[in-house]
């Protein structure tokens, strides 16, 4: 007879896995929004268009350390 478990200590639980997939939305539209700001909005936060454009390229799963 076989047994089923419903525990998985490889996965990790549900909610941890949706709070990874918002933070990854919210970096995807962070960046977006970042590409669409102007020239006086980027001199404000202290970087240039091409660092902008940069970093609104990269991947939602290239993120930052916490």
């Amino acid at each position: 007879m076989a047994y089923l478990s419903t525990t998985h200590h490889s996965c990790r639980p549900v909610s941890d896995r949706r709070g990874s997939l918002l933070d990854a939305l919210a970096l995807y539209r962070q960046r977006r929004a970042l590409a669409r700001l102007d020239d006086a909005a980027l001199d404000d936060l202290g970087i240039t268009r091409e660092e902008a454009i940069a970093e609104s390229r990269r991947w939602f799963w290239d993120r930052p350390e916490k």
